[in-house]
């Protein structure tokens, strides 16, 4: 994980539309940078669903809400479709951005080993640094959590 206070990994990745996001479009604003593994499996998808439900709240705030993972641009439209997401999910395929933010790896599910992403979060300060890490989180309840420490940060 990275630390508070590190420079966060500055990035470009195409997004669910096929544009191009990078962290640099939300330069002076607090983001929030999520990594996820899989688009539509059911993890990813009650963590998604709880950034979309809440995501009138983090505008509010103004911020900005990135979900990154290793799945194609093809499958995060479909994703971002079936469950009416209204945030930039982005295709990192080769792990490389996922590398840099410590969530991309070797991983073990039922006996086999391969590289995949962590379920790592970070809010990104205005200033581009590392505001909290949140390793390994749980779906459930996840966007609510990053509001509350997002709320602390502004106490």
């Amino acid at each position: 994980m990275l630390s508070e206070g590190d420079r966060a990994p500055t990035f470009e990745l195409e997004n669910q539309d096929g544009g191009t996001v990078s962290l640099a479009d939300v330069d002076g604003e607090y983001a929030v940078v999520y990594f996820y593994p899989r688009a539509d499996t059911p993890g990813c998808t009650t963590e998604a669903k709880s950034f979309r439900d809440q995501f009138a709240a983090f505008t509010d705030r103004g911020i900005t809400v990135l979900g990154i993972s290793d799945d194609p641009v093809a499958d995060l439209a479909a994703f971002a479709e079936k469950h009416d997401l209204p945030f930039d999910l982005l295709s990192d395929p080769d792990g490389e951005v996922g590398r840099a933010y410590d969530s991309y790896g070797e991983k073990n599910m039922f006996g086999r080993t391969f590289d995949g992403v962590f379920r790592n979060t970070y809010i990104v300060d205005p200033d581009g640094r590392i505001a909290r890490g949140f390793e390994g989180a749980s779906p459930d309840g996840h966007a609510e959590e990053i509001l509350a420490a997002v709320d602390e940060l502004h106490a």
